[in-house]
């Protein structure tokens, strides 16, 4: 299955939320350098998902606020 998520770094908490047609906005309060904000956006989707972050992989948009992330089922 694969998940849109729209990043928002450097934010005061982490959080994640749906929005609309299934996709997701993640807050994240790290900044967006060295992947940190990548890792901490697959944490928060594993948590949310209730499955492994190794069941989660980013495959578009590791520069970008627009992720596009595949979780094996």
């Amino acid at each position: 299955m694969k998940i849109s998520v729209k990043v928002k770094p450097n934010s005061r908490e982490n959080s994640i939320k749906q929005v609309e047609n299934g996709n997701y906005e993640a807050r994240v309060s790290v900044p967006p350098e060295k992947g940190k904000a990548n890792e901490k956006v697959i944490e928060l989707l594993a948590k949310e998902l209730k499955i492994a972050k190794s069941r989660i992989s980013l495959i578009r948009g590791e520069s970008s606020r627009e992720k596009l992330f595949l979780v094996e089922e």
